[in-house]
């Protein structure tokens, strides 16, 4: 489809304004469409050298979408939910 059809199907006369609306709607499908999207599932139970707390991630990596761990007690896998605020760390008092 030419510009001129476009333009003759919506009923305008202002080619300027209909290649940008083109251009956005372009835009707007390039933003939305997630390319090359991978999973990784990890051992969280010693997961490097005993610590359960640091993951390695791929180098090319971009955005993690989501989190879920396996329920064992249904065989399920359960999202973990986004933090909204800085996790808030507990340091347990040992002295007497």
């Amino acid at each position: 489809m030419t510009i001129l059809e476009l333009m003759e199907r919506v009923g305008t006369k202002n080619e300027t304004l209909t290649i940008a609306y083109i251009k956005d709607a372009i835009h707007l499908l390039q933003s939305n469409t997630k390319e090359k999207i991978k999973s990784n599932k990890q051992d969280i139970i010693n997961a490097h050298d005993g610590n359960d707390n640091i993951y390695r991630f791929p180098s090319d990596m971009i955005a993690l979408e989501n989190v879920s761990i396996l329920d064992t007690s249904d065989s399920k896998y359960k999202r973990i939910k986004r933090l909204t605020s800085q996790p808030h760390y507990l340091i347990e008092d040992v002295s007497p």
